[in-house]
Parts: C-alpha cells; structure tokens; sequence
C-alpha cells in the first residue's frame, strides 16, 4: 500500500491554511514522482472552505480538500484490505483449500451479492474434526469416524461460519477498535463498507503496534492550533511564517519557518526554487492565499519576498497581484449576509497566555459600518464562546482593507489588552486602531509579551 503523508493547515482555516496545504501537496508530490517515490501526498483541512478559499476553488477547477476532525491512527491503518471471501453456499473442502492457498486463517463469508454474512477459520474447520473424534467415544467404530469426516467436507460453510463477529468500519479509531477487540472471543474483526461489503480483515496481531500518521503542518506549528491528536501523529515537515510554538518531534525534520506574511510565499518559494512547472490552478490558489494574508500587501507582515512570490505566481496567470488580490476579497460576500457565528470565528486563532487561553478573531472587510451595525449580535457570539470556552477574553479585530486599521471588540478580561495597547477598552463601539492589520505581528504578539 502507498504510503500515505497528510499535508494541513490549522484549526478554523483560513485561505492560507487551506490554499498552502493544496499547494504544498501538490509540489511534494511532484517532486515524488519525478524521483520515483512511491509516497501519496493528501492535503486536508480542519474546517469548512472560507468564501474567498469556495469561490476560487469553484472557478479553478480545484477539489476541496478533505475535511477531517482529527488524527488519531484508524483501521484503514492496520487492516488487511481485500480479505479473501467465499460463497455461504461452498463446501468446507473449498474452505479449506482456499485457506491453504492464501495462507490466511479466516475466510469472510458472503452471499450471491457480496454482502457480509460472516467468518470461517481454520480453528472452526479444526474443531468441526476433532468433534468427530466423540463418535468414537459413543462406540463406533474408526471407519464410521472416517465416513462422518468425509461427510463433513460436504457441509456448507454458512452452516459452520461464526456470525457474532466484531465488525468494524475503515474509519474507525483504531484505539477503540483495539480494545472492542481484545475483548471479542474471536481474534478477528471484519470491516465492512456502508453497503455491508468485507474490504478488510483485522487480527489481534494488527494491533499489536500503533501505526502513527505522518502529517505535514503548514501556516502553525503549535498544539492548541493543530487537529487533535496531533500527539500521537508523526509531524515529518512544518512550513510555517508565524513565531515557533510547542510542537515537538522525535527526530530532525524540514522546519521552514520564514518571517514573511504568508505560507503561500514560502510554498511558492520552493516551487520557484524547485524548477516545476507550476499550473495556472495551484498559481491561482497559491497567489490568492497571500493576497488575503498579505491584506493585498498593505499588512505591516508583507516583504519583498511576499512581492517577488506574488509577482511570480501573477506572471503565470498573466494577471496583476493587486487587482487579482482585490477580486479574491470580492469573493467573500457582504457582511450582511454573513452569520455573526461565521464573522467571528472563520478565522480565529487560541493561543495560551500563561495557563489560562485567549481567542484573536480577525474579520477583513471594505464595510466597517456594515459590520458594526451587527455589534449586538456579534458580541452575543463572542460572549458565547468566553463562556462555553472558558476563554480568559475574546478579541475580534474588524480590519477595514480601504481605512488601513481594524476596530477591536473585546468580550471577557479587557486587562491585558489594555495594558498591551494603553487603552480602556471600550465596551460600546469598540476602539478604533490606525495601522493594526496584522494578528500575527501587531496583536497576538504584543499581547503575549505584555
């Protein structure tokens, strides 16, 4: 089976989350191929596509990525794909030749369709014979021992095979399927499809030794902001442009962390460096990404390297970054239409301060008036969230694209935040910051340091 790597973004994805993680993908398997290693790179995601992330997906042709909720290791990951299968219908002579030629101790019954109907093993077949053995305990003589042995090679193998067996699903967590079954009184599982085919077999020595999923992160690197049980997965690459967090590794890995104001930059960086020829979609999605991240390179986080990966990406499209970087905004709607839930949380971001957790949200938009007319509601959200969270505070930045500086709403311990920025935070209107664009470089970290 292919080995199989996951490339992902963090939790409430952005478009850079998201767009840099099918990019990222895209140029390791590439670059796979080209050397002949037999490795499949997956991007996925943590949450549902933003507007912007939608629309461009929907006019390039890309496929979505994967939406998953976490890593844990599945059955999908130890299972014996393809089990081999015989009819309920065949003798147990077929049985028996079938188990010797494949050198396997089960067999998963089915019927004329291929549905499931359940197990036959060497240890049925064997304790079927030696049940013979007390014929001649009755008094009978060898030859009738004999008869009733050549009898049984006759027998339907429905009318032997075991039905109370564990059954399982591929995506099953393999924790939980472990424990089901080392408590099963057969040493087997099946896993069936949702039509109720066999596509796999699991045995006690299966899982014997967890399998840990080598995941690639891009755009963070810490564990409050990856999918849980990020512990127990392998991390074999992080490709981040934020400060370096808490996650930890076994062993060296490519670590690629650049201050630059977006991932997509260093993503496009090593395409350029790698010399593929990169198609006008992963361009599109790759230039789009740092437009938004960037805020169309007016965020005090954008470099000349931002500016010479966007000019790169815009040669291939044979567009201009900043009106392509403009369009991709016009993709995310009017504000109006948004939920307060989705302007709140679309991008948001935990991060620990000391031991207790804050949330940053950050909503970019031409309308600033049209998003503080929604104050009411949007601050029942964010009060919402403190409360069902626990959060020390949650700070949601309105940044205005066109005014160049974002309006902060705080629910929650306005302490440090007032500390932080020598200001009263202001529980009506908020407070209206000149020149804060970024999370990253003017908020999170100020905070964090205050």
């Amino acid at each position: 089976m292919m080995r199989q790597i996951m490339v992902m973004g963090h939790r409430n994805p952005d478009n850079d989350a998201i767009c840099s993680a099918v990019g990222y993908a895209w140029l390791k398997g590439e670059l796979a191929r080209r050397q002949g290693i037999d490795v499949s790179y997956v991007p996925v995601r943590l949450g549902p596509l933003p507007p912007e992330t939608k629309g461009i997906f929907e006019k390039w042709g890309i496929e979505p990525p994967l939406v998953i909720h976490n890593i844990y290791a599945r059955v999908s990951d130890v299972m014996t794909p393809d089990p081999v299968c015989i009819a309920g219908s065949a003798c147990i002579l077929d049985a028996g030749r079938l188990l010797r030629r494949h050198n396997v101790r089960a067999l998963v019954v089915v019927d004329e369709a291929g549905t499931y109907l359940g197990l036959i093993t060497t240890r049925m077949i064997a304790e079927r014979y030696i049940a013979a053995t007390d014929v001649l305990e009755e008094g009978a003589t060898q030859m009738a021992v004999a008869a009733d042995l050549i009898e049984s090679l006759d027998q339907r193998v429905d009318t032997l095979m075991e039905t109370d067996v564990l059954e399982m699903r591929p995506d099953d967590r393999l924790d939980e399927a472990a424990a089901d079954l080392m408590e099963s009184s057969l040493r087997e599982a099946v896993v069936l499809d949702e039509s109720r085919r066999p596509i796999g077999i699991v045995t006690r020595s299966d899982i014997a030794v967890r399998p840990r999923r080598q995941v690639i992160l891009v755009d963070h690197n810490e564990t409050t902001q990856a999918a849980t049980g990020i512990q127990e997965a392998e991390v074999v690459e992080i490709v981040d442009h934020h400060r370096v967090g808490d996650i930890s590794t076994s062993s060296p890995i490519k670590f690629m962390n650049l201050p630059v104001g977006s991932t997509a930059t260093i993503v496009a960086q090593e395409c350029e460096a790698s010399g593929v020829e990169v198609p006008p979609a992963i361009a599109a999605a790759l230039l789009s990404a740092i437009m938004t991240d960037t805020i169309v390179m007016k965020s005090p986080t954008s470099t000349p390297t931002d500016s010479h990966a966007a000019a790169y990406l815009a040669g291939i499209l044979g567009v201009e970054p900043e009106a392509f970087g403009m369009e991709v905004f016009a993709l995310r709607g009017s504000d109006s239409t948004m939920s307060a839930a989705d302007l709140v949380s679309a991008d948001s971001k935990e991060y620990a301060l000391g031991e207790k957790t804050i949330l940053i949200s950050q909503h970019e938009t031409v309308d600033l008036a049209g998003v503080l007319a929604r104050e009411a509601e949007i601050r029942a959200v964010m009060r919402e969230l403190l409360e069902s969270k626990g959060y020390e505070f949650v700070l949601l930045l309105a940044t205005d694209i066109l005014a160049e500086g974002s309006q902060f709403l705080l629910e929650g311990n306005p302490h440090t935040v007032n500390h932080a920025y020598s200001i009263v935070c202001n529980p009506e209107g908020g407070n209206w910051m000149p020149g804060i664009l970024s999370r990253k470089k003017q908020v999170a970290g100020r905070i964090l340091e205050a």
